[in-house]
């Protein structure tokens, strides 16, 4: 083999690794939108509904697969490997690659699974984390109104956190929030 790679493979070693972070992220990866109570930061800018929105791209592996997340780092420029340190009976530590910086998401990961699909039903979480960021880049997240869409879009996605548990939340914290019955 020669030591300088053509261009034509340089281009097919990039779609091989684009299809294997497809694939994983497909497998390990998570895209996940929270609600953080913040009552008393309510007369602050960004927190008016007494909620802050918690937007995060995640792969965790176990310790012993570690590598494969910091190729992920390296390849997207951004994040960061975080351990969660386990002391219960599993053998090996967990490790996360998370994004969670707003514009990193909408100017890096966004784009790249936009271009490069994902296969499974995580393409649906993909897609509904899209809308729950465009609203919190409109700004829309600090009103009521903003907050339950948000919530009506985040009770569909991965788990399918209970309906109930997102409508009492906002139904306790908030005063105008419209009946999600």
């Amino acid at each position: 083999m020669s030591e300088n790679p053509t261009s034509a493979d340089n281009q097919q070693e990039r779609l091989i690794q684009i299809g294997w972070i497809t694939g994983f992220v497909d497998g390990e990866g998570c895209f996940s939108i929270s609600f953080i109570k913040q009552p008393s930061r309510a007369n602050r800018r960004g927190y008016k509904t007494g909620y802050q929105v918690s937007h995060e791209f995640v792969v965790t592996q176990g310790s012993k697969s570690i590598d494969c997340l910091h190729q992920l780092q390296k390849f997207f420029g951004v994040g960061q490997v975080i351990v969660n340190k386990r002391y219960d009976n599993h053998k090996e530590h967990l490790y996360r690659y998370a994004v969670r910086k707003r514009q990193d998401l909408l100017q890096i990961i966004i784009p790249f699974f936009q271009t490069h699909s994902l296969h499974s039903s995580k393409r649906h979480d993909f897609e509904k984390f899209v809308r729950c960021l465009e609203i919190v880049e409109s700004r829309k997240h600090l009103t009521h109104s903003g907050l339950t869409a948000i919530a009506c879009i985040v009770e569909t996605m991965n788990r399918c956190k209970p309906k109930n548990d997102l409508v009492r939340i906002l139904r306790d914290y908030t005063s105008d929030t419209v009946s999600l019955g």
